[in-house]
């Protein structure tokens, strides 16, 4: 770090640094606010979704029982086709939002295949979607709570150590420019005291 003038020049550089700290220290904190309550949202979405998404799976395991008890070929009845992505922005963090998914169905024999085959495609469908939301909604998540570190961070440099050593710098500077006052001050009268002292003598 590089030592501290001090002089008035530098007294004026640090007054100007603390209050541009000051000024922009209450923006930083509200958007840590909004990132922490965009953050608590993109966290319950997560959770709701993986809940939902074990309740479909709970839900089909019965069906997977009876699945098991035929000899039925389900290998490709359904595939992902294409998933569309998009992206937005929240508080200055860019998220990923998943817009759609299409599903490629195979074409089979509703006569050949069991009653619970339609089913057990939609339900599969289903539970491939909502992993799928759980995944960007878990991606959202960690995206914000990356955010939330850094400016928090940002806050606490902010809070803990640039408004504080500018402060001190100030303090500092000051008391040395009180001093020097002080001091020219008292050189004056002796200067004077001495010049009326030999003015008297002489």
């Amino acid at each position: 770090m590089a030592r501290l003038a001090l002089n008035k020049s530098s007294l004026k550089r640090q007054r100007d640094q603390l209050k541009t700290y000051r000024r922009f220290l209450p923006s930083l904190d509200l958007k840590r606010q909004q990132l922490m309550l965009e953050l608590r949202d993109a966290q319950r979405e997560r959770d709701a979704l993986a809940s939902e998404a074990l309740q479909a799976e709970t839900g089909l395991r019965p069906l997977c029982e009876l699945v098991g008890a035929y000899r039925v070929d389900l290998t490709g009845l359904f595939r992902v086709g294409r998933i569309r992505m998009a992206e937005e922005n929240a508080v200055g963090v860019r998220l990923p939002v998943l817009q759609s998914i299409d599903f490629e169905v195979a074409l089979y024999s509703m006569l050949a295949k069991p009653f619970w085959v339609d089913f057990l495609v939609d339900a599969g469908k289903r539970l491939v979607e909502l992993r799928l939301r759980s995944q960007v909604a878990e991606e959202r998540a960690r995206l914000l709570a990356e955010a939330v570190r850094t400016v928090t961070q940002r806050v606490n440099l902010f809070e803990k150590v640039l408004i504080p050593t500018a402060e001190e710098n100030i303090r500092k500077i000051n008391i040395f420019l009180a001093d020097a006052q002080r001091v020219s001050v008292v050189r004056s009268k002796i200067a004077k005291a001495k010049t009326v002292a030999r003015a008297s003598k002489g």
